[in-house]
């Protein structure tokens, strides 16, 4: 039911989600410690402590209060609990926000100022001087990155919390860690020791639906293979050979091979030049370039995350049924 609100509906415009309470106390938090650091000096073994302190307050208490607030109503009427836990949930699912995103820019493209000004909206880089095609490949390393750690790692742990019943509240606590790793997670100044231990975990917590996205991109590739030059995707075995060759070189041990499964299994190339505020960052090229990025080529990897979330809600489904039964 989760699955079909998101689809339905979404995330509405102006209504209070989750992840803004999450990113206030992030804030509020991060902000304190860093005046602290600055006016006593704090070494970095402080600060990395501090970030240990930030990641547990946050993940345990959004999974924490989540599961005992449900606990609460379940004890007044499941049909408290029920609608409040569906909302819940259907937050944590990003598919419908992923796609309005990609179709925001899209929609625009024509006009490249607007374009830029959407898309900025969106990603961290730099978007004033993209041009058409760069604007092009920063939406598809958008929806390809994202399709993990918004839809189909969120997907992962609401059907592990199935299992024993706090479907919702794990997957607020992965949302949680997702939340941190985007707000503090840097390698630079001034998170770079405060925002440690929040990139780290998340890195762990991804690093298995990742894997498992990856091999259900690489079964959906049969799709976009030409029949007659097989220059357009990658069978499954070629896009998990090339996921072997160009992903590892990426910082990231899961966005590099996130994005990569769908560069392989369209036929295009990801990765490259980026600005950041103004300093200039080259990412290992991923994938091969057999043929340019078009919005048919996004639309295509909104298809395969689509198929993916489908495919993996019905087989864990399954597999939640099974686990409660022989339970």
């Amino acid at each position: 039911m989760a699955a079909g609100v998101d689809f339905v509906v979404g995330d509405p415009w102006g209504w209070y989600h989750p992840v803004q309470a999450m990113g206030a106390v992030i804030t509020a938090y991060s902000q304190r410690v860093l005046a602290w650091e600055k006016r006593w000096q704090l070494p970095p073994a402080v600060m990395k402590l501090a970030g240990v302190g930030l990641g547990c307050l946050l993940v345990l208490g959004s999974g924490g209060l989540s599961w005992l607030g449900l606990q609460g109503l379940g004890l007044i009427s499941p049909w408290l609990r029920y609608p409040v836990e569906l909302v819940l949930l259907a937050s944590c699912f990003a598919g419908r926000s992923l796609r309005r995103a990609a179709e925001d820019v899209l929609a625009v493209l024509h006009d490249l100022p607007v374009a830029r000004d959407r898309l900025a909206m969106y990603v961290g880089r730099d978007t004033q001087q993209l041009s058409r095609v760069d604007i092009q490949r920063a939406v598809l390393e958008t929806v390809s990155e994202n399709a993990i750690d918004g839809v189909l790692a969120p997907l992962f742990y609401a059907l592990v919390g199935a299992c024993f019943g706090a479907a919702a509240p794990l997957t607020l606590a992965y949302k949680a860690a997702s939340t941190l790793d985007s707000m503090v997670g840097y390698r630079t100044a001034p998170y770079r020791d405060l925002g440690w231990f929040s990139a780290q975990f998340e890195d762990v917590l991804t690093w298995l639906p990742c894997r498992l996205s990856v091999l259900m991109v690489a079964v959906l590739s049969v799709r976009f293979v030409d029949s007659k030059t097989e220059q357009l995707g990658g069978s499954p075995c070629q896009v998990l050979r090339l996921c072997w060759r160009d992903a590892r070189s990426d910082p990231s041990p899961n966005a590099g091979w996130s994005e990569c499964a769908y560069a392989a299994a369209l036929g295009v190339q990801l990765g490259g030049a980026n600005t950041y505020r103004g300093q200039l960052k080259v990412k290992p090229l991923l994938g091969d370039d057999s043929r340019p990025i078009t919005p048919k080529v996004i639309d295509e990897a909104l298809w395969i995350t689509r198929w993916s979330f489908l495919i993996g809600l019905g087989l864990g489904m399954w597999s939640v049924v099974t686990f409660a039964t022989i339970w």
